[in-house]
């Protein structure tokens, strides 16, 4: 753990950042219940467990204060109709928020709050996107080609609620229609 000051770099367009503490490495399998489809996911999954995302973490104390921060890169594909996507999560403290800037790629932010509010923004390069405190959020890649990249910072100590999105779902999904990425309401999202 750094205890100065520090700096690292982030590769334009693109990449790893210079320095990082943390490599996480997202597959199909770990995204079981997430897709629309769960034939089409069954059957991919039977046939290679593929790498969706990944995400290079420069860690700080899981205090009060300090910034967690990183990146994330999304790479392209689809499952059935939808996009490759992140687990999606609520912070476990629901009242922080995050910042993601994207550096590569095209995409969408699938954000919701447990009072039932939604939004879907576009991501796009050079576009800074200020998820709210009580939103959880999912980011999706867009484009079948290139991979999504985005910087990322929040509160160390936010946590994260992946559980309450593996029980039930966004409300809302990005999938292709027509050759176009098109939001759709979930059929499968489950009120609490």
């Amino acid at each position: 753990m750094r205890e100065k000051p520090f700096a690292y770099s982030l590769p334009l367009g693109a990449g790893k950042p210079s320095v990082w503490d943390n490599h996480i490495m997202r597959r199909l399998s770990s995204m079981k219940g997430q897709y629309l489809d769960q034939m089409v996911y069954e059957t991919m999954l039977s046939s290679e467990d593929t790498l969706l995302y990944e995400v290079y973490e420069i860690k700080r104390p899981e205090a009060a204060g300090e910034l967690l921060q990183g990146i994330s890169i999304i790479h392209p594909g689809k499952v059935g109709d939808e996009y490759f996507m992140t687990k999606g999560h609520f912070h476990q403290v629901l009242d922080t928020g995050e910042v993601y800037y994207c550096l590569s790629g095209q995409g969408m932010i699938v954000m919701e709050t447990p009072e039932g509010e939604a939004e879907v923004l576009e991501f796009r390069p050079g576009q800074v996107v200020y998820v709210l405190p009580r939103w959880a959020h999912r980011t999706v890649n867009t484009s079948l080609a290139d991979d999504l990249v985005f910087y990322f910072a929040y509160p160390a100590n936010a946590g994260h609620d992946y559980g309450t999105i593996e029980q039930k779902g966004f409300r809302k999904l990005v999938v292709e229609r027509d050759g176009r990425p098109t939001v759709i309401d979930n059929p499968r999202w489950k009120q609490a």
